[in-house]
């Protein structure tokens, strides 16, 4: 491919006229020059840097997602979403980690706007409490007057749209699940601390409990939203019987954990406990996990569809359907 140096000379112009004509610039230019160096431009190859047309049109085909743990194949499937959107209508995704801090959500968000994108999209949980919320809120406004799209895949105050799916029904509705099945005395492992999802399905789970007249027994425990976190918290269980009828985990990712651990220590699942998860991640279909089918890719494929759209940014929420997905890790508890 040639560059701007050679087109120029090719045309006969300078490389400031070259780069205005080729960039898309306001700057007065004749007809026949500029059609001159577009000529040039074909013949040899060129084409324009997208962040240069970017600089001069203030807009770019760019999308960011800014994911809580790039790692999490929770946000993989919002991702896919979106980029399978976004690629069609051809538009490409920048992928963000921010580690769940919000510091890194607002720096990133600036980042966005230096490149300036044509959306943001803010896929993590915030924190419940979080002192720089108003921050990152800040930025978000900011990001909306320079012409930046904004949505949020969880339901967070940043005066933008937001597209989810309900975290609480689902944490209910399953738990309901475990309770038709005769189960009375259920655990609940817990997301990290701190953050809003992790308490909207901690809520729900009580909530149902509640309803059921359970809340006595219904059990809380410390957890997260990895493999690592739902062993421990199994092992923590098996180490002081007697078991519970059931276990919900705040994720699939920890209830395969939980899983793991009560099949190492030889108890049968689901013949003496029950264990259940949320997400319907592929894990848990490898697994044969029940679950909560959450609308992730959907989650994604929205979001990428408004910022395309350009539609107007009021902060609405678009709430999606899920459904309990029953797999073999579940069954009626045992009478007698």
């Amino acid at each position: 491919m040639s560059s701007l140096v050679e087109v120029a000379r090719a045309a006969g112009v300078s490389v400031s006229t070259a780069s205005r004509v080729l960039t898309g610039s306001s700057h007065p230019i004749s007809a026949k020059t500029r059609a001159k160096v577009i000529a040039t431009a074909e013949k040899l190859g060129y084409s324009p840097s997208a962040l240069a047309r970017a600089l001069v049109s203030r807009s770019s085909r760019l999308i960011g997602v800014l994911v809580s743990d790039i790692v999490n194949p929770y946000f993989s499937v919002i991702a896919r979403g979106i980029d399978d959107v976004a690629s069609r209508a051809g538009y490409v995704t920048m992928l963000s980690n921010v580690d769940r801090r919000t510091g890194t959500e607002i720096s990133r968000l600036r980042t966005m706007r230096d490149y300036r994108a044509a959306g943001v999209i803010i896929a993590g949980s915030g924190f419940e409490d979080d002192p720089l919320a108003p921050d990152l809120a800040e930025a978000v406004r900011q990001a909306k007057e320079q012409g930046i799209q904004a949505v949020s895949l969880t339901a967070r105050d940043l005066g933008c749209p937001v597209i989810t799916a309900d975290n609480e029904a689902a944490a209910r509705d399953v738990t309901d699940h475990l309770v038709s099945l005769g189960h009375r005395r259920i655990a609940f492992i817990d997301g990290p601390p701190g953050m809003s999802t992790s308490k909207q399905r901690r809520d729900g789970f009580l909530a149902c409990m509640n309803d059921a007249n359970l809340g006595d027994v219904a059990r809380c425990l410390p957890g997260g939203f990895d493999f690592e976190a739902g062993h421990l918290a199994a092992m923590r269980l098996i180490a002081r019987p007697p078991l519970p009828d059931a276990i919900l985990a705040a994720n699939d990712e920890a209830a395969v954990g939980a899983l793991n651990a009560l099949r190492q220590a030889g108890i049968d699942v689901p013949g003496e406990i029950s264990v259940a998860g949320i997400n319907d991640l592929r894990v848990a279909r490898f697994v044969g996990l029940t679950t909560v089918s959450l609308p992730l890719y959907e989650m994604g494929a929205m979001a990428a569809q408004h910022v395309i759209d350009s539609q107007p940014g009021d902060a609405t929420t678009t709430l999606l359907s899920h459904r309990v997905i029953p797999r073999e890790t579940t069954a009626r508890r045992p009478t007698g």
